[in-house]
């Protein structure tokens, strides 16, 4: 089992922490907090123990002096997952949410400790068979998949009870009698229970995410939580503006699914997509940017001031500018069956729960660009075999070279001008594939990375785009601005805008570089029209 790791606070820290907390002490037995709370303080422990125990009551570690209790929940609002039992008598200091956040602006230290110990809590966690939520339905139902999917992009414990392909004769029983719209039955910690939930109504039962008024006004609304929409929300709460952020999956973008980017300037070392994407959205909460998820948009109506962004649940959002963020979806394999295996040994990402399954199977990765070399590495390095297949006769048109070297040094074996065929599989476990060169490639898991479809029907004509549905921007859209669209005061940067370099500190880039045309639009509008 992953264990979650342990950090030690300085006398310093203890005392920085002593100085907005409260000192408090407990006895041997006591709980500071269980499985199903909405809330807990940070933990600082001064003297003492205590044992952290899953749903279950098993014990997964222990903190002793100068450790402290949490992980990433304590940020983001949600659902605790765990349970805190005092194992020796206890003096410590709690220091509550509200207090906490600011010193993690001001104390870089401080702030950097807690961050990377609660990020690597949460990825330990999300190896731990049992702790989080138990997701209750087949393979067979879309629904049940779609759950399991927004789960998995939002890095959120869970166990996946699948009584189609597994004797758990309690799954059967439990949901037994439910219509095709009650699935999946979802527990949430603490034992409450929702039936055929949508993605939005389980992330806001989970307390993570806004739950949005019927109508808000802001300034600038940003649709779309990838590097650019966060780089976006960001620069604009940080110079003034009343900042809204609306994401319709998970906020990171498929940038927080990346195991590993290793050309992002500034870290030579390389750092993983949910890290770079937690810390990029903890910094756009410090300047006061609102992060509302997953609420999908469905409609843009222009307006002569302000226009409006129509989102699912009879929500809506006016703004003096919005930026269209929204990024790209998959694109899925043309075979049959597909969907099928999806979810089980198919996958568009490569996760710590994906990873701990692969290790020793054999693994293909299919695509050319750089998320493809970054999975296969990540795969590679965790004990699977992987073979990475391309439809190009050179990998380095599409690839970056430190990659491709990556890929031979962790002996990733690759496969040129390859595309799949058929998946051969029995109940979603997949055995085989075979190319369309007739080859049959003994594969227990398979990873796409096929590129990109822009996500823009929603937005219909409202705005001009290029033949592949991107948005166009600057010359091109008739704009003045370079990431202006063909409406003004409507704004694109990142994957989703024509032409785009698709690379992560290019659409933080734009997203930065968007506020100063809003800006510039801003302060030629009358102020009587603001």
């Amino acid at each position: 089992m992953t264990v979650p790791p342990r950090a030690i606070l300085s006398d310093s820290q203890l005392a920085t922490l002593a100085a907005v907390g409260e000192e408090r002490t407990a006895a041997v037995g006591d709980v500071l907090f269980k499985v199903g709370d909405l809330r807990y303080p940070l933990i600082a422990i001064l003297e003492g123990e205590a044992a952290i125990l899953d749903g279950a009551g098993n014990e997964i570690i222990r903190h002793g002096p100068s450790g402290f209790l949490g992980e990433i929940n304590l940020l983001s609002g949600q659902t605790v997952y765990l349970t805190a039992v005092v194992t020796q008598a206890m003096r410590y200091i709690a220091v509550e949410r509200e207090a906490l956040r600011p010193i993690l602006f001001d104390d870089a230290q401080l702030s950097e400790l807690l961050l990377s110990t609660f990020m690597a809590r949460r990825e330990a966690l999300q190896q731990v068979e049992g702790i989080g939520l138990q997701i209750i339905g087949p393979r067979s139902s879309e629904p049940t998949r779609r759950i399991v999917d927004s789960v998995r992009r939002n890095r959120i414990p869970y166990t996946w009870r699948d009584p189609e392909h597994s004797d758990d004769a309690e799954a059967s029983a439990l949901i037994e009698g439910l219509e095709p719209a009650e699935l999946p039955l979802v527990r949430l910690p603490g034992g409450v229970e929702l039936r055929g939930p949508s993605p939005g109504e389980l992330m806001r039962a989970l307390g993570i995410g806004l739950d949005l008024a019927a109508r808000e006004e802001v300034d600038l609304v940003v649709i779309g939580g990838g590097p650019a929409g966060l780089g976006a929300a960001m620069y604009g709460a940080s110079e003034g503006l009343e900042t809204l952020l609306v994401e319709g999956t998970a906020l990171g973008g498929q940038a927080g699914t990346s195991r590993r980017i290793e050309n992002y300037l500034g870290f030579p070392a390389g750092i993983s997509g949910s890290e770079l994407t937690t810390r990029a959205i903890t910094q756009a909460r410090k300047f006061g940017a609102r992060t509302a998820t997953p609420y999908r948009a469905v409609s843009l109506e222009l307006g002569s001031e302000r226009h409006t962004v129509y989102l699912e649940e009879n929500r809506q959002v006016t703004a003096r500018a919005v930026v269209l963020a929204t990024g790209a979806d998959y694109n899925r394999l043309p075979v049959h069956d597909l969907a099928d295996y999806e979810g089980v040994s198919v996958f568009y990402a490569a996760g710590p729960p994906e990873a701990q399954r692969c290790g020793a199977h054999r693994v293909g990765v299919i695509g050319g660009g750089n998320s493809a070399g970054q999975a296969a590495v990540w795969l590679a390095r965790g004990g699977a075999l992987v073979t990475l297949l391309h439809r190009r006769a050179d990998l380095r048109e599409t690839m970056s070279d430190y990659l491709v070297h990556d890929l031979d040094r962790h002996g990733v074996a690759v496969r040129d001008r390859c595309e799949v065929a058929v998946l051969h599989g029995t109940d979603g476990e997949l055995e085989a594939v075979t190319l369309k060169n007739g080859e049959r490639e003994p594969f227990s898991f398979l990873f796409l990375f096929l590129g990109a479809t822009p996500c823009t029907e929603w937005l219909g004509d409202v705005v001009a785009r290029d033949d592949k549905g991107f948005i166009l921007t600057g010359a091109d859209a008739g704009a003045d601005g370079l990431l202006e669209t063909s409406v003004p005061g409507i704004y694109a940067a990142g994957d989703v805008r024509s032409g785009s370099v698709k690379r992560c500190a290019t659409a933080v880039g734009e997203g930065a570089m968007v506020v100063r045309f809003v800006h510039e639009r801003f302060s030629a509008v009358p102020a009587a029209q603001r």
